[in-house]
């Protein structure tokens, strides 16, 4: 594996995203609406805990930068795009864990 990206580390966010490449459009849409409301929730939550300070990372931040390139297939997925730069700027536990429950319920 070729770790060029923070999240290429994580096996489960390659294999998620092999899996989410494979799903017809409108599967990929209604998952990508699901992702986004999953998202924003752990954010509420995040904001309610008043002591923790939340960092991305100049990585991610790069990445953020770079999304206007549009290299990566999903850029050019709109709605699935925008649901994974949303996911990118929670905590790295958090998006880990989002993408290990896309891996596992794309692929039961």
């Amino acid at each position: 594996m070729n770790n060029r990206r923070w999240y290429d580390s994580n096996e489960n966010t390659e294999k998620a995203l092999n899996l989410l490449k494979n799903l017809d459009e409108n599967k990929r849409r209604a998952l990508s609406r699901d992702l986004t409301t999953v998202v924003k929730q752990i954010k509420e939550m995040h904001e309610e805990d008043e002591e923790q300070d939340i960092s991305i990372g100049i990585d991610r931040v790069l990445g953020l930068y770079k999304i206007s390139n549009s290299r990566r297939w999903y850029d050019k997925v709109s709605i699935l795009s925008y649901a994974l730069k949303t996911m990118s700027t929670l905590p790295r536990e958090d998006f880990y864990n989002i993408m290990e429950g896309v891996y596992s319920t794309l692929s039961a």
